[in-house]
C-alpha cells in the first residue's frame, strides 16, 4: 500500500532497539548514586517522561539542577555504554523497515557519534536516508527541537511525515511539525498512558508500519 505520509521517522531507543532492561538497570545506577530507590521496569515504564531532570525530580524527591542533572547524565551512560551489547533490535524490527514503501530515516536522542557507529553493527547501514542523534554533551531534553532541524536537513515538510516511536514526547514532537505518530506499546512507556494520548497504539513495529499507513 502507498502511503499517504510518504516519510518514516524512526525512534532508536525502545523502539528499533529492544534496551527497555538495560535502561532501567541504568536509572537505577543513577538513583542508587544519589541514595535514592530503584524502580522496575513496569514502574519506570509508568513514570518516565522527558525532560528526564523532571523524571528524575519525582523519584528522588528533590530538585534536580542543570549540573546536578549533567552529573547523573554520565552515570547513566556510562552503565548503558557498558550493557549495550546485550541488545538486540526489536524482534520485528527488520520486517517493519521493509513493509514501508516510501523513504525512512532514523532520528534518536542518544549522542550521534555513538548512534551512528551503532547503525551500523546492527547491519542498518542503507536503510535510512539520513540518521541524527543528540549532538549536544547531556541529554535528556523534549523531542521537538531535533526532530525540526532532522527534517529540515532531509527537506523534508512535517506534513508528509509519521513518526514511529515509543513515547508522549515522541509524539508531540511529531505533532510540532504538522506530522502524526504512531505509538509502540513495547518500548519505554506504558500501554495505558500511550492509550490515553489519543494516538495510534501498536503492540508490534509491523502493526506500527501498517497503521502508519492509513494515516492522512
Amino acid at each position: 500500500m502507498t502511503p499517504a505520509r510518504t516519510h518514516l521517522v524512526w525512534d532508536w531507543n525502545g523502539t528499533l532497539l529492544n534496551d527497555l532492561d538495560l535502561v532501567v538497570a541504568c536509572t537505577n545506577a543513577v538513583f542508587v548514586s544519589e541514595g535514592g530507590p530503584t524502580v522496575t521496569a513496569a514502574e519506570h515504564r509508568v513514570r518516565f517522561r522527558r525532560p528526564i531532570a523532571d523524571y528524575y525530580a519525582e523519584v528522588l524527591g528533590r530538585a534536580v539542577d542543570g549540573e546536578t542533572f549533567g552529573r547523573l547524565d554520565k552515570v547513566f551512560h556510562d552503565a548503558y555504554r557498558l550493557g549495550l551489547t546485550s541488545c538486540e533490535l526489536a524482534h520485528d524490527a527488520l520486517d517493519a523497515m521493509t513493509t514501508w514503501s516510501g523513504s525512512q530515516s532514523l532520528l534518536s536522542m542518544w549522542f550521534h557519534d555513538e548512534l551512528v557507529p551503532a547503525v551500523q553493527t546492527y547491519g542498518l547501514t542503507g536503510r535510512f536516508t539520513r540518521v541524527d542523534g543528540l549532538r549536544a554533551q547531556v541529554g535528556g531534553d523534549r523531542k521537538a527541537e531535533s526532530l525540526a532541524r532532522h527534517l529540515a536537513g532531509l527537506g523534508v515538510d512535517g506534513r508528509s511525515v509519521v513518526l514511529i516511536g515509543d513515547s508522549i514526547d515522541d509524539a508531540d514532537a511529531a505533532i510540532s511539525v504538522g506530522g502524526r505518530a504512531v505509538l509502540y506499546a513495547g518500548g519505554f512507556t506504558d500501554r495505558a498512558r500511550l492509550d490515553a494520548s489519543g494516538h495510534p497504539v501498536a503492540d508490534t513495529l509491523v502493526q506500527a508500519v501498517t497503521l502508519a499507513t492509513t494515516l492522512r
